[in-house]
């Protein structure tokens, strides 16, 4: 086993700050709302993305307080963790990419 499968396989859960963005409509590249906020448990930004994914494309895992659509390619997810930065993810068709804040103002 690599060392680096050893060290994440011990990394303990931790809670990411997590913001959906989207769009009105879907395809709309401008005009990004905040949609809900949460805290989501994982070891990686890539486990946090997951989560909030699965969260918020299975109708029974959805929260009741949740007004949003099912997320979908364009949106946004911020993942704030305080000092240790803000990073923003955008789905793309091939998964999460990582972009710069200025996508959200356009």
């Amino acid at each position: 086993m690599a060392i680096l499968e050893k060290i994440n396989r011990y990394k303990i859960n931790k809670s990411f700050d997590i913001t959906l963005f989207q769009t009105p409509d879907f395809g709309n590249t401008k005009g990004y709302k905040i949609v809900y906020r949460t805290s989501v448990l994982g070891k990686s930004h890539d486990d946090a993305l997951y989560e909030v994914f699965r969260k918020f494309n299975v109708p029974d895992t959805m929260p009741s307080d949740y007004k949003g659509r099912f997320v979908t390619t364009g949106d946004i997810i911020f993942i704030d963790e305080g000092r240790r930065g803000h990073h923003y993810y955008r789905l793309e068709p091939d998964g999460w990419m990582e972009i710069s804040r200025i996508h959200i103002m356009s």
